[in-house]
């Protein structure tokens, strides 16, 4: 390498690789950061981190024993949006009600595991990885799949993580790595303007390989897929446009860059986000209502922009969180953490059995104080993997599942 070049490359290579991050450490995984994908069908999945209130989301106003349970944030049928006799929705979840009445929104009621665990950051993992602490976990269920599906590399990373928080474990894979961005905007590898600089990494990755060296095969691979990849990626921030009006969120913003990267013809499969503020302890009511109306909005004007692409069959949308929130309402005007709660699927009415699927919890038969769940959540991946993205989902999941009915097809 020329010494100009080389200085040029130096200069600028630590500033780049704060912008563009991927999760893991060993050298030869970063080879397989992109690779293209037998479906042409995408995965939104939004995590409500913290422990969302399913019974104050999925609402079942009629129960005498909820009125009881909260008197104060018992909420009130006139402030509520029916869905059926007995349950409605928030009143901040217009977006959902609308998606509901259009036939593409499946409201999965009763979801959660054996055995519940009330710690964030354990029953995170144990939704991320689908194994217990006491099980070696490496890798999550996303990766796994991302490894299963491999076939040759490509220019787009099978997914990516979008949001300034750390990366979810559900991404993580020893062999394929996922690309993590706060917004299209700042995704750049600075210095890839310079002339020098672009040359440098060119000779870098042409530089002749000998002896098995790790170190160098990292260096080349990670750092000329993180030139296309920021290349690829600036170029769908100034392509991408829509008539959609979007709501102004933090939510809203990811899923907008979501949408963008739809348009652009990015092959990414999957997208992942995260909504934080859901541990209401105290002082839930309002808390609660601004987070469920972001996300509602943001899930509404991601999908009315696809369906203005054209592309509305090719999308899914999952939401899911750690655990719900105890029946009782506590001390606080708020709710402590708890076990069950209602996981949502959406998209085109083509693709998606709209509707509400199971029974909700029965408030007068409580475990421990809590809701009993009925449906495993890796019933909902199962049906996820196998239906969705048509591929096998016992290895993955590390088990085998019955897949929740939410998909035509």
């Amino acid at each position: 390498m020329r010494n100009s070049s080389r200085r040029s490359f130096l200069r600028h290579a630590s500033a780049g690789t704060a912008v563009l991050t991927f999760g893991g450490i060993a050298p030869k995984a970063l080879q397989a950061a992109a690779m293209a994908q037998k479906s042409e069908r995408i995965l939104v999945v939004i995590e409500l981190q913290g422990g969302n209130d399913g019974l104050n989301t999925v609402v079942p106003f009629a129960d005498s024993a909820y009125q009881k349970l909260r008197p104060k944030l018992a909420l009130k049928k006139d402030d509520l949006l029916t869905i059926s006799d007995g349950l409605a929705f928030h009143g901040s979840l217009k977006g959902f009600a609308d998606l509901l009445e259009a036939g593409q929104l499946a409201v999965i009621q009763g979801v959660g595991y054996e055995n519940p665990n009330r710690s964030h950051f354990e029953s995170m993992d144990i939704w991320h990885t689908c194994q217990r602490k006491e099980e070696t976990r490496t890798d999550g269920w996303l990766g796994r799949f991302f490894e299963k599906e491999a076939a040759v590399a490509g220019t787009d990373p099978a997914a990516l993580h979008l949001g300034a928080d750390k990366q979810p474990f559900a991404l993580m894979s020893r062999t394929v790595r996922t690309p993590s961005i706060r917004s299209l905007e700042q995704f750049r590898l600075q210095g890839a303007d310079d002339a020098d600089f672009r040359k440098a990494v060119q000779e870098l990755a042409d530089a002749k390989r000998g002896g098995g060296n790790d170190l160098l095969d990292f260096v080349q691979t990670s750092t000329s897929s993180a030139i296309a990849a920021s290349e690829r990626l600036s170029g769908a921030a100034s392509k991408a446009t829509t008539s959609v009006v979007w709501p102004t969120s933090p939510l809203a913003d990811q899923l907008q860059t979501v949408a963008r990267l739809i348009r652009s013809g990015l092959t990414t499969s999957v997208y992942y986000v995260t909504l934080n503020g859901f541990d209401t302890h105290s002082q839930q009511p309002d808390v609660h209502a601004a987070l469920l109306r972001q996300l509602s909005d943001s899930v509404k004007a991601l999908l009315d922009d696809v369906k203005e692409q054209g592309q509305s069959e090719r999308v899914a949308v999952m939401c899911f969180s750690e655990f719900g929130r105890r029946v009782e309402e506590n001390a606080s005007d708020g709710t402590d953490h708890g076990t069950a709660g209602p996981m949502f699927i959406a998209g085109a009415a083509s693709q998606i059995h709209s509707g509400l699927i199971g029974d909700h919890p029965k408030l007068n038969d409580l475990k421990d104080g809590d809701l009993k769940h009925h449906t495993d959540f890796r019933q909902v991946y199962a049906a996820v993997i196998e239906k969705w993205f048509q591929t096998p989902s016992s290895e993955i999941l590390k088990g085998t599942w019955t897949p929740t009915p939410v998909f035509r097809s």
